[in-house]
């Protein structure tokens, strides 16, 4: 028996980022099921993104929070006709991050070891002082502050970047819904605090019933919290990042506690 044998689970990841994570989880034994929670777009302000941007030379240090933000931004850029300048280096608080700009030809990437988020990437040494140094962090739209007021506090300059939003689903619940009511899901991946309340909102009453008693796969302890929020009231696993291994390694542990030999 594989390690996910009969499990249904829903993944909430956006179309075109979900199929890895979907493939692993089938190889495992799972059914996996989708429906994006959130539709990842264009950022509303390209003007002012484009004038952020232009600064991109007199900065010690880029950011990226997320793999959306690495091909939005350096779409953008190319379409700008602007070419990444030298002498700027790169940090990527995950490891999809790090991965799509190595893809991008980015040799050089700082990027946390153990869990992938801001905590740890603050943590690495050179971010405990930087005083007189400016930092460009690319990321979504209202993105958490944590990062940017710590390097602040660091002596930082820093900027924003926002290249991208998520908006609420386009796609149609009535699928997952009949999906949900005939077969039950055993756990739902939700890779975004965005995506679980646009999820939430999405179900309805009918779908919510069933939402605040199914496990929750989340990444980071804001989600958790999130989670706890709205009500939700099964179990939450907090998995050590957001890519494809994390989020399996997150699933596994949980069914073999659940089934002990």
């Amino acid at each position: 028996m594989t390690g996910l044998s009969g499990l249904r689970i829903l993944v909430t990841r956006p179309r075109g980022q979900c199929q890895g994570l979907m493939d692993r989880l089938a190889a495992l034994g799972a059914q996996p099921i989708h429906f994006a929670a959130v539709e990842i777009v264009g950022p509303q302000d390209i003007a002012g993104l484009k004038t952020v941007v232009a600064g991109l030379a007199d900065c010690d240090w880029a950011i990226f929070i997320s793999p959306n933000a690495v091909t939005h931004a350096l779409n953008l850029m190319q379409g700008w006709g602007q070419e990444w300048p030298p002498g700027v280096r790169v940090a990527a608080i995950g490891r999809g991050s790090a991965r799509e700009l190595k893809r991008l030809g980015f040799g050089d990437v700082l990027v946390p070891e153990g869990r992938f988020d801001s905590e740890s990437l603050l943590a690495m040494e050179p971010f405990q002082n930087l005083e007189g140094q400016s930092v460009l962090i690319f990321r979504g739209e209202g993105g958490r502050g944590l990062l940017g007021d710590t390097l602040k506090a660091r002596g930082a300059q820093v900027r924003y970047a926002e290249c991208y939003r998520r908006a609420p689903p386009s796609a149609d619940v009535s699928g997952l819904l009949r999906a949900w009511a005939r077969n039950g899901l055993d756990a739902v991946v939700v890779t975004s605090v965005e995506g679980l309340h646009h999820l939430y909102d999405a179900l309805g009453p009918v779908g919510r019933q069933w939402l605040v008693r199914t496990p929750l796969v989340v990444v980071g302890t804001r989600q958790r919290d999130a989670c706890r929020a709205l009500g939700l009231q099964g179990p939450v696993i907090v998995a050590e990042g957001a890519d494809d291994n994390a989020l399996t390694a997150a699933l596994l542990a949980w069914h073999a506690g659940q089934n002990p030999l």
